[in-house]
């Protein structure tokens, strides 16, 4: 067997592709992140299968759908008797390890097997002097997560055998909300000047009712301590609870004519506003540089993993990929937070960098999702791909080899109907490389954390390339019919290929289709 490359997969929480400067949004700038696209490829259609950090993390992690894990939702956790990459890599012959945020369950149960060396967060984890779990038991670490976590994981690239390959997960909890950036990056992005996305006043028309239901908008659902603003003392008259009995509140919206006023949690700088609309954009303002200067620390951390490398001569022998756990808004619609299938919260960042097999400055246009991260690890290390795992190697992407007539299909479920954060409502569906139908079954179907509600199921179906802001449902034109009927059954065969079970009757949504249409 040729020599086994080792593999540092970097992985952080929320990290939308625009907010990359190798992606070309002019947002901000990363500089080490862009090292890996520069030096490797970027992909441009890496899609997750449910947008939500418990379900992708366990996708990845076994490279099988939810349905057939198990983790289905924020309130489902891994058994972790199940297999995983990490445990064939390790049966392969590869140092294992694991550092940062875990979010697949605490204890026996649920902890991290298959790693050789493993501290993780527990749940969500906090920014500053965070409590890490290891094999004993948790311990207070002083400091900034996302430096802590790169710091342990350069302790146990320091420490490793170098006549092994390793396999290091970094996980970073950055800059999942709320976003706390480091007192060294709280000056950046300070000017108000960024960009406001086209879709920002969104009205939500000729879109599905989950869309205007979903509480994620930046102008009434943010809380205080999101926008590092000061929460004065009281009742709902200063902001509704953040959920029932909690004390975080939102910055409520105002009325014309109304007042409010806000102070900057850092500096005392006070603001008074009496505009709806200049206080919504203030808002989006203060969202977007906390959350970029949060980002600012991570790249940071790229930087410090990728020199070591260097420096230690592991360069070519090191496959190196940067992703998130899934896509974010970034005040597209209006929004913050993921869960839906629209293209921002769908779309995954992914680079890869692998000197050995990866020629520098490359693209990739062909369709991945995070099920098929696992078998990509296998292929390169040059194991068997277990028949258990449903995603597909993106080895044949990577080295330009895969089907140009092909570009691939991607397929999401969210199972959280009506979650209490942001009653984002349950759906499912496939993207391939023009259009994107989805099928809002409306179902909390007695999965953990989802509610009921009497909201009727709903078809969408938007074509990316006419319309990439995904403003108008074409499920119901006439002129879509035969689109939506090749799209059905392109959602049929991929749910008969994973084994997932249906809420729709396709013989029903054709009658109806063809009624329509006639």
């Amino acid at each position: 067997m040729t020599k086994q490359p080792n593999i540092l997969f970097i992985m952080s929480d929320d990290h939308a592709a625009r907010a990359i400067s190798a992606y070309g949004a002019g947002l901000n700038s990363t500089p080490n992140i862009d090292r890996i696209a520069d030096e490797g490829m970027r992909f441009d259609r890496c899609y997750v299968t449910n947008s939500i950090c418990t379900p992708s993390r366990a996708a990845i992690l076994t490279g099988t759908y939810n349905h057939v894990n198990m983790v289905t939702t924020l309130d489902t956790h891994i058994d972790n008797r199940l297999p995983n990459v990490a445990k064939h890599l390790r049966a392969g012959g590869y140092q294992t390890a694991i550092f940062g945020k875990w979010h697949l369950g605490e204890g026996q149960a649920h902890e991290p097997t298959g790693f050789d060396e493993w501290s993780v967060l527990p749940g969500q984890g906090e920014y500053f002097d965070p409590v890490m779990i290891d094999r004993n038991g948790p311990r207070t670490e002083r400091g900034y997560a996302t430096d802590i976590i790169t710091d342990k994981c350069l302790d146990f690239l320091g420490r490793r055998d170098p006549e092994r390959p390793f396999f290091l997960m970094c996980h970073h909890k950055a800059p999942h909300r709320s976003f706390e950036p480091h007192p060294r990056d709280r000056h950046l992005y300070a000017d108000g000047k960024l960009p406001v996305p086209e879709t920002f006043s969104d009205d939500y028309s000729n879109r599905a009712a989950a869309a205007a239901a979903a509480k994620m908008r930046i102008r009434s659902d943010m809380t205080y301590r999101d926008l590092g603003l000061v929460q004065p003392e009281g009742g709902d008259e200063i902001g509704e609870p953040l959920l029932p009995g909690w004390t975080q509140r939102k910055v409520p919206d105002i009325e014309e004519g109304q007042e409010l006023r806000l102070i900057d949690g850092a500096t005392g700088e006070n603001y008074l506003f009496t505009d709806p609309r200049k206080l919504a954009l203030f808002k989006y303002q203060r969202y977007m540089m906390r959350y970029l200067q949060t980002i600012a620390a991570v790249d940071d951390n790229v930087g410090r993993l990728l020199d070591y490398l260097d420096a230690e001569g592991l360069r070519d022998d090191t496959i190196v990929i940067y992703t998130s756990d899934q896509g974010f808004f970034l005040g597209e619609h209006g929004w913050f937070d993921k869960r839906f299938m629209y293209e921002e919260s769908l779309r995954m960042p992914f680079l890869i960098r692998y000197p050995e097999g990866i020629r520098p400055g490359t693209q990739a246009g062909h369709i991945a999702t995070n099920v098929d991260f696992a078998p990509t690890f296998l292929d390169y290390a040059g194991l068997p791909i277990p028949s258990y795992m449903q995603g597909r190697s993106m080895r044949p992407i990577i080295e330009q080899t895969a089907d140009e007539d092909d570009k691939g299909l991607a397929y999401h479920r969210y199972w959280m109907h009506k979650d209490e954060f942001h009653n984002a409502f349950a759906h499912y569906g496939v993207r391939d490389a023009r259009y994107k139908l989805i099928y809002w079954y409306n179902d909390p179907l007695g999965q953990p954390g989802a509610f009921s509600g009497d909201e009727p199921a709903e078809w969408e179906l938007f074509d990316c390339e006419e319309d990439p802001f995904e403003l108008r449902n074409r499920a119901n034109e006439p002129a879509y019919s035969a689109v939506f009927e090749e799209m059905l059954a392109k959602l049929d065969a991929r749910m008969a290929e994973i084994g997932d079970i249906p809420e729709h009757v396709t013989a029903e949504v054709l009658a109806r289709c063809r009624t329509k249409a006639a």
